[in-house]
């Protein structure tokens, strides 16, 4: 996680940094399954980290990604992670037992993307934008609670995107 611009204490952001610090720590211990070449334990921690990881891409395109990628500046970068996110499944999906070579691939994959964000997307956001946008991405961003996965919809726009 990056704490050179303070970015992460702006709660969307704060949030999304955790959960990448989560998926990493998933994705460690799938490492230690793949290499211990036992199926269960592999695809259990397969399941580990898509439980992780696609609730968190999801919010971040529902919320952060929609609103950024209004402005052209953002738009073609928004759309290269929205395509690493589809990449990052495929890849997960090839991770399998005693093939370290996937596991690799996979785990690159992932740690450049959330480099990407991070240290790239996240700083940017925290500059670009305003309030009425922040209270948009925070309204239209799903959280869950207790299992049960929400968004904050008191304004109009709130519903856009929503799941």
């Amino acid at each position: 996680m990056c704490s050179y611009c303070g970015c992460d204490s702006i709660e969307v952001i704060g949030r999304f940094m955790g959960e990448h610090d989560e998926i990493v720590n998933a994705t460690g211990r799938m490492r230690g399954a793949v290499q211990s070449g036992d199926l269960q334990a592999v695809e259990e921690a397969r399941t580990e980290v898509a439980q992780l990881l696609w609730p968190h891409t999801s919010a971040e395109e529902a919320g952060l990604f929609r609103v950024m990628a209004r402005e052209e500046l953002y738009a073609s970068h928004i759309a290269t992670l929205c395509g690493e996110h589809e990449t990052l499944d495929g890849l997960l999906a090839l991770v399998a037992p005693g093939d370290d070579e996937a596991m690799a691939r996979f785990d690159d994959a992932l740690r450049t993307h959330i480099d990407k964000e991070d240290n790239g997307l996240f700083p940017a956001a925290a500059v670009a934008l305003d309030g009425a946008a922040w209270l948009e991405v925070h309204e239209t961003t799903p959280h869950s609670h207790g299992g049960v996965v929400h968004v904050h919809a008191s304004t109009p726009h709130a519903h856009e995107g929503a799941a």
